[in-house]
């Protein structure tokens, strides 16, 4: 149903919006925060290097790729939407009172994890954004950390999960997730990479963690385009509106496609993949600084 109205947006946009040569480019940009938004690959390290690597210039000081974000956060309230309108009843009280305190457990613990981050991100935006968006060398740096540690947390002996639902989720380990989201603000480490982390380390198993991470994305990356929209309007002209828009279309519909695949991946296999995968991709991107490409 979303990819059909995502389809339908994109004729109607096409059929009203004169063409515009860069679009090839925005589309490009969309299938990567679609297909990286929710990998713990980090999909601004993507974003920004592939943006260079095709001579992307409609950036708008990184709001581009901050903006086009909400196409994956409407792919995730897409794919959930039976269960949120699910735990909507649940908390008005249509359901049993199980379901109920399951329910409010989970958006206090939801509510609780993005708030670390979004204090942190609101305080120190300008900051962030001069001084960690334009140093490939950083992005390259945060990218292998991140595969050593999911590398370590997978390979070493650990404690066996201590929560498998979502409605279990408590306060202390929902707090264990929103502090090591903090360190997603440095692209490059992921916001589900740093999440699904502090997931497994508060002792959640693989599916929780991950499915946690895709509900965290939603208060998280809304308000994060959201706000940098509004402090950015100065900036923004009339012809970027139909590439972020653009942008979000093709995430939402790339988004939605990997939110299915990244679950049924983690309920048979573990993270390792990633791990080795940001490794080789930050040692390239050295590489290719070293020798004067990026």
């Amino acid at each position: 149903m979303s990819i059909t109205v995502g389809v339908l947006l994109l004729i109607s946009l096409g059929m009203t919006v004169p063409f515009d040569p860069s679009w090839w480019q925005v589309c490009v940009l969309g299938i990567v925060q679609g297909l990286t938004e929710f990998l713990p690959i980090s999909s601004t390290a993507h974003l920004l290097l592939v943006g260079d690597l095709i001579g992307f210039e409609g950036s708008i000081g990184g709001t581009f790729e901050i903006a086009i974000q909400l196409g994956t956060v409407i792919a995730v309230l897409g794919f959930y939407i039976q269960d949120l309108f699910g735990q909507f009843q649940a908390i008005l009280g249509a359901k049993s009172a199980e379901a109920k305190a399951a329910a409010q457990r989970l958006w206090i613990a939801v509510v609780i994890a993005f708030v670390p981050a979004a204090a942190v991100g609101l305080i120190f935006r300008k900051q962030i954004k001069y001084y960690l968006y334009d140093s490939p060398s950083m992005i390259a740096g945060a990218l292998i950390v991140g595969g050593i540690i999911f590398l370590l947390i997978e390979l070493l002996p650990h404690r066996p999960a201590r929560t498998s639902e979502l409605g279990k989720i408590s306060w202390r380990q929902a707090l264990g997730v929103g502090v090591a989201q903090i360190f997603a603000l440095v692209p490059g480490t992921s916001r589900s990479g740093s999440s699904i982390v502090g997931g497994l380390l508060a002792g959640l198993d693989r599916r929780t963690a991950t499915a946690f991470s895709f509900y965290l994305s939603i208060p998280t990356l809304g308000a994060a385009t959201i706000f940098d929209l509004l402090g950015s309007l100065d900036q923004i002209h009339a012809a970027d509106w139909g590439r972020l828009f653009l942008g979000s279309v093709v995430a939402m519909i790339v988004g939605w496609l990997s939110i299915g695949w990244l679950l049924r991946y983690v309920a048979r296999n573990n993270f390792v993949a990633f791990g080795i995968y940001r490794i080789i991709a930050g040692l390239l991107i050295l590489a290719l600084v070293m020798i004067g490409y990026l």
